[in-house]
């Protein structure tokens, strides 16, 4: 019973890799290059040799990360690994499908000499969509990620910097090549990428976590499981100044409640002192399954 939920859980991991890279690539061919527009990391070395040398990217995305595989394989082992190829050589195929469409004109590509600020926001949704698939199921691009998790392990580098510091030396090399107004067309793209990756990585389950230090910490909690059906856990505490014994409340609710809660509070205990943070996502009773 626990091979097949296994087996069904990375059957479902791989189809969704796929569809995210699917829908990346469709992005990528119908609204970045055919505009000249630009991505950060691996891709946007891909974009360059497209733009310089008229590369095809399926090539060039694939022969570009295969030392970054070699890499990731000596420092991560072989399971964490085959998710990224897997994510990497279905990238490749599908830009090679994509680019066997427009080269026998079964596919038209959204090109623009006056709204770039159109095709740079399609370009950001439909890129973001397809990493949040693909990050949300485990998987990679490859590319600058492979780097940045590795410094992140070797150095204890952030990974965000890392990734961050990649695509801006990337993005800035196209200034040598392209119009300053596609580039920072480029830059608009690579946020709503970034955004909509969040979201839908992370972002489709976020809530808040709330943290209540309150003298009527029975009441609130009372009131919040009868009025917003929310479990609550206290702590014992002891205020280091005070002295005095209290009970902190750790409570997890969805966004929208977040001012129901905030109201339920002040009604009870207006003095309560409150600490509110983001929680990307949430896995249990009254959230998301396991």
């Amino acid at each position: 019973m626990i091979f097949k939920e296994r087996l069904a859980d990375q059957f479902t991991n791989v189809l969704a890799i796929t569809i995210g890279t699917a829908i990346y690539a469709f992005g990528l061919h119908y609204f970045v290059i055919s505009n000249e527009l630009m991505e950060g990391g691996v891709t946007g070395v891909a974009l360059l040799l497209k733009y310089v040398l008229n590369v095809p990217p399926s090539v060039s995305t694939l022969v570009c990360n295969i030392p970054l595989f070699y890499l990731g394989w000596r420092v991560f082992g072989k399971g964490p690994m085959l998710y990224t190829i897997y994510g990497v050589v279905s990238l490749s195929f599908f830009l090679w499908v994509m680019e066997q469409l427009i080269h026998n004109n079964w596919l038209i590509p959204f090109h623009t000499t006056q709204d770039y600020f159109l095709a740079t926001l399609y370009a950001g949704i439909t890129l973001g969509t397809g990493l949040g698939l693909v990050f949300r199921f485990g998987g990679t691009t490859g590319g600058s990620d492979i780097l940045a998790r590795i410094g992140n392990k070797k150095r204890g580098w952030s990974v965000g910097q890392v990734i961050l510091i990649i695509d801006v030396i990337v993005i800035g090399t196209s200034f040598l090549y392209l119009p300053k107004e596609k580039v920072l067309y480029s830059l608009v793209a690579v946020f709503v990428t970034s955004r909509l990756i969040d979201y839908i990585s992370e972002g489709a389950h976020a809530a808040k976590a709330f943290t209540i230090i309150s003298d009527e910490a029975v009441p609130l909690s009372e009131a919040i499981t009868k009025e917003l059906d929310r479990g609550v856990t206290l702590f014992p505490a002891r205020g280091a100044y005070s002295g005095n014994n209290k009970e902190v409340l750790y409570c997890v609710v969805y966004r929208h409640e977040t001012r129901r809660l905030r109201e339920l509070i002040q009604s009870i205990d207006p003095r309560a002192f409150i600490i509110i943070g983001e929680v990307h996502d949430v896995i249990g009773e009254g959230f998301k399954a396991q």
